[in-house]
């Protein structure tokens, strides 16, 4: 198929600017557009005077456009409101009658997705399920047969509706929070839909049931608020050793930042060969792992840093002596992908300068 075809194209040609790919943490707003392959809709004719017949019509690809607005929680579950326009025109009618017609869609979901975060440094694989409501407004409907003509005025209705989705996105380089997005989607409506019509002149309608739609889109999503990538930090020049300095390293469990009973031992043993040497200052540097969104991340690096210069204090270092940094999930101690928990990251490092 030409379309999917084109979406595996467009995906290995964003591949060369691709940014390394992170979970949604905030708002974000999204849109698409592509193409809707309409399954065959079914129909029955039937008239007060008894008359009618049934058939399906057939469907041409039409276009598909999606605007939505969601919030990612930074775990790689997101929540949204999505904004849903198909249009396909139908070319003929089974049996070797003749017919045709327009039918758009228009409506919203309320959806619920899930981001891989760690499958891959710069593609984000992502699935997710929808319930929402659309309404089918159908346009010049008609069938004619050697026995009958049949017409249907234009009208609207409206059902329940649902859909599944798979896709990926690609993090654009240079461009922190913006996102190609391609993605595949089934929808389809519940229930029969009524419209309006007439059969050999006479009062009919319409009755159409299933409504299957397979949709490909190619897109953009926007997170608010993500972090500029990390610039490249130059060479270090080259100093000569100080033969006073000494760091110790206080770990943590995940996603906390008080100190564990091993942690005061380590912090206490800093803070007492600090008084046998002539130092200059106390840096405490505070790191995390890759689990949580990198805006989270610098702040608990931060805090887990204070704890240990509190601790520092409290045990007799003086406190003008100490100087705090928080680094994120720069630095890893263990080299990992994003997302991943690893408690030899999650740490504290006291240098005795």
């Amino acid at each position: 198929m030409k379309f999917r075809n084109a979406l595996v194209a467009a995906t290995i040609l964003a591949l060369p600017i691709a940014a390394k790919a992170q979970p949604i943490g905030g708002w974000y707003i999204a849109g698409g557009a592509g193409a809707n392959l309409m399954l065959n809709e079914n129909v029955k004719i039937n008239s007060v005077s008894g008359a009618g017949g049934s058939g399906h019509f057939k469907s041409t690809v039409g276009p598909a456009f999606d605007l939505s607005v969601g919030y990612g929680l930074g775990n790689g579950l997101r929540a949204e409101i999505e904004g849903l326009y198909t249009y396909n025109s139908f070319n003929g009618v089974s049996g070797g009658a003749t017919g045709g017609g327009q039918e758009q869609k228009f409506g919203g979901f309320a959806n619920v997705l899930y981001d891989f975060v760690g499958l891959s440094p710069y593609v984000q694989p992502y699935v997710g399920a929808g319930v929402g409501y659309l309404w089918a407004k159908e346009a010049s409907l008609h069938i004619d047969t050697p026995a009958f003509a049949s017409s249907a005025a234009n009208d609207t209705e409206g059902s329940f509706a649902y859909q599944g989705i798979i896709g990926a996105a690609i993090p654009i380089s240079g461009a922190p929070g913006l996102a190609l997005t391609v993605d595949y989607r089934f929808v389809g409506m519940t229930g029969d839909r009524n419209y309006s019509a007439t059969l050999n002149g006479g009062a009919a309608r319409y009755k159409l049931d299933n409504n299957y739609n397979n949709i490909f889109m190619v897109g953009f999503r926007y997170a608010f608020g993500a972090p500029a990538p990390a610039p490249v930090a130059p060479a270090p020049a080259a100093v000569p050793a100080s033969p006073v300095s000494r760091s110790y390293l206080v770990f943590f469990d995940w996603d906390k930042a008080d100190l564990t009973t091993r942690a005061r031992q380590i912090v206490a043993e800093a803070a007492a060969n600090s008084t046998k040497v002539q130092y200059t200052r106390l840096e405490v540097n505070g790191y995390t792992d890759t689990s949580g969104t990198p805006q989270y991340n610098q702040g608990l690096s931060i805090r887990r840093a204070q704890s240990v210069a509190a601790e520092l204090v409290k045990d007799g270092v003086p406190k003008s002596a100490i100087s705090i940094q928080g680094f994120g999930e720069t630095h890893l101690l263990v080299p990992t992908g994003p997302g991943v928990r690893e408690p030899q990251n999650r740490r504290v490092e006291i240098i005795i300068k």
